[in-house]
């Protein structure tokens, strides 16, 4: 019923930058807050950053000054501007969304995911 594509992943060099998108489609009424979470190799997924549909957000301390999160409601899109990049920041980066459908159901969606990796 919803899907969350994500895109912008790729190789990129240390204090290098990247942009990732997520577009969510299909039967969705509106949508809460949205998300990007990681997950680094051998290691939990963890939290990344988080906005609401009011734009308030929330960072990880590890991204705080480094990572932007922010979202087009009129595109049903969310972004997440990564500055200073680190070898560490090296990880699979999933969408996440809570969307209330056109069935009136709440559903948590996640993206497939996409891959950053930094290295020299």
């Amino acid at each position: 019923q919803v899907q969350l594509v994500e895109s912008g992943g790729g190789l990129v060099q240390p204090g290098g930058s990247l942009r990732l998108s997520c577009a969510a489609s299909g039967s969705i009424l509106s949508i809460n807050a949205m998300g990007w979470y990681r997950q680094a190799p051998e290691k939990e997924r963890e939290l990344v950053a988080t906005i609401t549909n009011s734009k308030s957000t929330n960072y990880a301390d590890s991204v705080k000054g480094r990572f932007t999160i922010s979202r087009d409601n009129a595109k049903n899109t969310v972004y997440l501007q990564m500055n200073s990049l680190k070898p560490e920041d090296t990880a699979v980066y999933y969408c996440n969304a809570g969307v209330l459908t056109m069935q009136y159901r709440l559903l948590e969606v996640w993206g497939r995911g996409t891959l950053v990796a930094v290295s020299s």
